[in-house]
């Protein structure tokens, strides 16, 4: 997520470098032989479902908003409503380290039984926010989240108890993995001793006042998938996720200096960002290759920030005008493993209401379908429920009824399998409604998540 603290998540895409030069479009193929693009403008269209939207919008028609929408579907028995459990500087939970064990617990099992009062079937639960870890990690040390003191043992396994509180509930559990943040600090003596980012001083990387491993080191690949797996192999998780950090949201001023990795590992790549892209992708198909063989039945889920690119740049992005581009400056292909099928699921962050003018949700959305349409990906929609009635934000996000409209606009999409929510604290609370409107208008009755 876009965690400078995982409370600020998803910029308003109104700042950032100048993005890379983009390629030309291609048509890929799509079903039936028909590339993707003509077989979605086929799509027959009727107003029902965003009328009211458009309206809203000033817009002529529902068409204009939301040119490649079906009529809404009924309510599906199988379909994505999750939530983002982050522990990340206890954002969600525990609500202060060094609670006891058993307060620890009281507080975990609310926000499971919160989803289930919720009509919600899936939690994505934060089991490595920062190089460590939430169950006895033979790699990593335990989470300072939990004790205050990174290391300490928490007198109990959160990670095992998460696992079964949410199957007792009919819950799925995703393991939400950040795979490359050190700390959200420079010091590395602040570090247990034996912490693998002491022990290898190399294979970390200063920027922006936080402590990351180089993605380029391939021992450092290796190193945090073998240390993620393990959460894998040791507990019946239904899935693993990865957010939105790779190569780190740029930092004026700053470079991320991986000068050294690149001299000795760049060979064949004389643009940087293409040997940096070249590393996430290592990442996402072997980790994914590792899922399928510790647990074969765990699925592979990425939420990745709601822009890859602005049509600006490159042709087959999306008409927006966001500062951050993911392809160019987190050096994340997020289309590409879409469209390749490496992923089970994708969850882009769409944080923006629609209408706004540098990320239209309703514009973002049309684009995500178009690039799941005949893919193995599911698509599901990250929501931004911490912008409900949040000082600061755009008048819309003052209306309880903005998220539920959202939810409205994406049924029109046979491609959008469900919604994920940001974040357990924003759905315990609702000072808006805003979930309970979601709740009222779109899940009067449960589903079960897509297997």
């Amino acid at each position: 997520m876009v965690i400078r603290t995982e409370s600020d998540r998803g910029s308003e895409a109104g700042s950032g470098p100048e993005s890379g030069a983009g390629s030309g479009a291609g048509s890929e193929p799509g079903p039936g032989g028909h590339s993707r693009a003509s077989a979605v403008s086929r799509r027959a269209f009727t107003l029902g479902a965003v009328t009211a939207l458009a309206a809203a919008q000033g817009v002529q028609s529902a068409q204009a908003l939301v040119p490649h929408a079906r009529p809404p579907h009924p309510t599906r028995r199988t379909e994505m409503r999750g939530v983002w459990l982050a522990t990340v500087a206890n954002r969600d939970w525990p609500s202060r380290p060094g609670l006891p064990p058993d307060e620890q617990r009281a507080e975990l099992t609310a926000h499971l039984d919160r989803a289930v009062r919720d009509r919600l079937n899936t939690v994505i639960f934060q089991v490595r926010p920062t190089a460590d870890a939430l169950w006895p990690s033979p790699y990593e040390p335990w989470s300072e989240y939990l004790t205050g003191a990174q290391g300490a043992d928490p007198g109990w396994n959160p990670l095992a108890t998460a696992v079964e509180e949410a199957h007792a509930r009919g819950l799925e559990l995703h393991a939400w993995f950040n795979p490359y943040r050190v700390a959200n600090h420079t010091d590395p003596t602040r570090l247990v001793p034996w912490h693998p980012a002491r022990r290898h001083p190399d294979w970390t990387v200063t920027y922006g006042g936080k402590l990351y491993y180089n993605p380029g080191l391939p021992e450092v690949r290796h190193f945090v998938q073998r240390a993620m797996l393990d959460a894998v192999r040791r507990y019946p998780v239904d899935a693993v996720h990865f957010d939105d950090y790779f190569y780190p949201y740029p930092v004026a001023g700053e470079t991320f200096d991986d000068d050294a990795a690149y001299a000795e590992h760049g060979a064949g790549f004389p643009i940087r960002a293409d040997w940096r892209r070249a590393n996430i992708d290592k990442l996402i198909r072997e980790m994914a290759a590792g899922i399928r063989r510790v647990r074969p039945s765990a699925r592979f889920g990425i939420s990745p920030f709601g822009v890859w690119r602005n049509a600006a740049t490159d042709p087959r992005g999306s008409d927006t005008t966001a500062g951050v581009q993911t392809y160019d400056d987190l050096c994340a292909d997020t289309r590409k493993w879409v469209r390749e099928g490496w992923i089970d699921y994708i969850v882009p962050q769409v944080y923006w209401n629609i209408g706004f003018a540098a990320a239209d949700y309703a514009k973002l959305v049309d684009w995500w379908a178009r690039q799941a349409d005949g893919s193995r990906t599911r698509l599901h929609i990250g929501e931004a429920l911490y912008k409900a009635g949040a000082a600061g934000q755009p008048p819309a996000w003052q209306d309880p009824s903005e998220l539920s409209r959202h939810l409205t606009l994406a049924a029109g999409y046979p491609q959008v399998r469900g919604h994920v929510f940001f974040a357990a604290q924003d759905v315990a609370r609702d000072p808006l409604g805003a979930m309970a409107r979601v709740v009222a208008d779109h899940y009067r009755r449960p589903a079960r998540p897509p297997r």
